[in-house]
Formats: structure tokens, sequence, C-alpha cells
């Protein structure tokens, strides 16, 4: 393979996730340009260009991934085409940067794994909120063993009809279990899933908590996962609810720590004292993870979320719900 200097980034799907939470971030990265973007509606893509100062586009992914100019390719299209874009981008023998959640199931989690270990390229998942500054810091004060020995992570997230957890779109295919996976579930708990497998490590058991309710969106989901060094995690996630809630404690033996998934507060209970700390995202919240990612395509640093990583986040949902 030839060594790079620059990434060269093609984006296929320029939709809203690009507008400003991934796509300017490819211009604003060290050794990092964006070059090339594909989305299937002309007038679309073109205004995309040239709003974002992107030399090419194309209405056509194929001439995207062959682009000479082209080395490595963000796929932020729906779910249910990740795999076959990016099996398409390894045969060309250019580098992935590919959206959560990685694929439909673990199934095609296997493939793209297998397919992986045959080829050069590299793929990083775009789990991006480990790099957040709340995420960074729960990290820190988990590492600092600032509330002891961790015993127990709890996640409840509860969503009205008035919430605005989920992103959105002209055409809302995250309620279209063949697109999306199964509904906002698969959405938002690839993040809370990662984080939690990026906290305590290798998992020992999943298990599904049965509900009496049963939808193909996956409405209401519960699961429990033990970990190897014995945390136990269990998860609640509620997408008819009547309220909104948005919470995740990790309680050690010394004490606990209280973050929202999508809020700016940390709470550090510890030694009967209480800490409170504040935070604030970047403008365009993949930036960390892209800067990682342009690092690791270029030999400087490890991958920031590989694909096996990704692949055990899709093994607990698919418990969780089957």
């Amino acid at each position: 393979m030839i060594k790079k200097s620059t990434i060269n980034w093609g984006i296929i799907g320029c939709g809203d996730v690009t507008e400003v939470k991934s796509g300017p971030a490819f211009q604003k990265t060290a050794n990092s340009i964006l070059v090339s973007v594909m989305r299937r509606n002309r007038e679309r893509v073109e205004d995309y260009a040239i709003r974002h100062k992107v030399q090419y586009w194309t209405t056509n992914a194929a001439d995207l991934i062959e682009n000479k100019l082209v080395n490595a390719v963000y796929i932020a299209t729906p779910p249910s085409s990740h795999l076959s874009y990016a099996l398409q981008v390894l045969k060309a023998g250019k580098d992935v940067y590919l959206e959560k959640p990685m694929v439909l199931n673990t199934q095609e989690a296997k493939i793209l794994t297998e397919a992986l270990k045959n080829s050069e390229s590299k793929v990083t998942i775009a789990h991006y909120r480990r790099r957040l500054p709340v995420f960074l810091k729960v990290k820190e004060l988990l590492d600092a063993k600032i509330i002891g020995v961790v015993q127990f992570a709890e996640i409840n997230i509860a969503q009205s009809n008035t919430a605005n957890l989920i992103a959105k779109s002209d055409e809302n295919w995250r309620l279209i279990p063949e697109i999306s996976g199964g509904g906002y579930f698969h959405d938002i708990a690839p993040h809370q899933i990662d984080l939690m497998c990026h906290y305590f490590g290798e998992v020992a058991l999943i298990e599904k908590i049965n509900t009496e309710i049963k939808d193909s969106q996956n409405n209401l989901v519960c699961g429990k996962v033990v970990f190897k060094n014995g945390v136990q995690f269990k998860g609640n996630w509620n997408f008819n609810a009547s309220f909104d809630k948005d919470n995740c404690i990790i309680y050690g033996d010394k004490g606990s720590i209280t973050f929202s998934f999508y809020g700016n507060e940390l709470t550090v209970v510890s030694e009967n004292k209480e800490e409170k700390y504040n935070f604030y995202n970047p403008k365009h919240v993949q930036q960390p993870m892209i800067e990682k990612t342009v690092d690791y395509f270029l030999n400087k640093n490890s991958n920031p979320c590989s694909v096996e990583e990704a692949a055990v986040v899709a093994q607990i949902m698919e418990v969780f719900i089957v």
C-alpha cells in the first residue's frame, strides 16, 4: 500500500448528519481534505458541494469510490447500505470511516470482519462520543478510581413524542426496520452501549430482559451485560414514554458518577462530597473522532474504534431485541 501524507475524503450520503456534525470537520482536520461527495439527488448533492466548497460531486457511489483522488470514504448512508458500500470501498483498496450502527445485524458484522482480514485497508467506526469532553472525563474518573471499584452501571432512556434526541430527516427511515435495523433503539443505543464496552472491557454475558410489549421497531428494550471484570450493566430504552429521560449512573464501592448522553453536566459523588462538571461539545461533534481517525489512517496512532469493537455492540443489541 502506498504511504499517504494526506487523507483525501469522499462522502457517500451527504445528508443532514454531514451538514454540521461531521462534514465540515473533514476540511478542518489537519492532513485531511474533502474532495468528493455523493448523493442520489443531483440538485441536493450539487448544492452541498457548492456550499461546502467540495471540488467534485456525483450521484453514483461507484464513481466516488473509484475516483483516484479519493483514498478514504466516509459512509453516512442509512445502515441497510453500510455493508455493501464498505465492501466496495475495501475492494478498491481504500480506508473507511463508517457511521453507526456499523451494520444491520451480527451476520453482516461477521462478513465485514472477515473482509477486513483479507484487506490492507483500515476501517474506523463512528462511535464519536468516545472523544467528546464529558465522556472522556468519565473515563478519566473511572481510571483514577475516584468512585472506587465499579460495581454496577445503569442507563435509562425515555422519549416522548416531543423529545428531540433523534436526528430529524426528510424520510423517517429510522422507523423502517429494513433500513435502520429496527427503530430508534438502533439509532441511539449503539453510542450508549459502545461507551459501556469502552469503559468496562470484554463482555462475559449478555441477557435480554423480557417485556410484554413487542413490535418491529423495538420501542421498549431492556437488557443486561456482565463484563469479565465483574461490572454489571443494565439498560432500559422506552420510545413510547409519557416523559423524557436521559440518564446514566455508574456505581462504585466509594461513590457514583451520573451523566446524560445529550447534556453537558456530570456529577460525581464520593467520600460524602458532590462535585459537578460542565462541558461544551465542539461545533462539529465528530471532529475529535475524525482527527483520531485521520491519524490512524496515517499510521500515527491506533484505531479509535475498530470493527471488532463495534461487532460486540451489534451482538449486544441483537440479543436485547431477539
